[in-house]
């Protein structure tokens, strides 16, 4: 699992220093996964190929393996995401402009923005819900 997310940060998040990938890298090392709904995706293959993990109908984490990135992949898990898990929210960097656009093609709204991350690092946090939930 920390693969995928090493692997999908890297080609997903230009905006970081690269010793800033290392700083969260060992926050990640420490989270305990068994705290939150947490899925492993695999392809046809059985390779992990994707992670995402869900609490209180927000999605906390999407990370895919860079090779299936484009290929449809995380369009079918946001439907599964949004249909049968009913997340409504999500934070995403403001300097993931690709995750960005990718939650507001499924209806996703920024209603709030932060200067810096949890981590007080100054990495713009984007909070994004569907309004068809607004009430959640």
């Amino acid at each position: 699992m920390i693969e995928i997310w090493e692997q999908s940060v890297r080609a997903t998040h230009h905006f970081l220093e690269l010793e800033d990938i290392d700083f969260y890298k060992t926050l990640v090392l420490g989270i305990d996964f068994t705290s939150f709904d947490c899925y492993c995706v695999f392809d046809q293959s059985d390779e992990m190929i994707g992670i995402m993990g869900i609490a209180n109908k927000k999605l906390e984490m999407l990370f895919l393996k860079p090779s299936v990135i484009g290929t449809g992949v995380g369009r079918k898990l946001m439907e599964f995401i949004l249909n049968e898990l009913k997340v409504n929210k999500v934070d995403v960097n403001e300097g993931n402009t690709n995750a960005v656009n990718f939650y507001k093609k499924f209806g996703f709204q920024v209603y709030e923005r932060t200067p810096l991350d949890d981590s007080g690092k100054p990495y713009p946090i984007l909070r994004m819900k569907i309004n068809a939930y607004s009430n959640d």
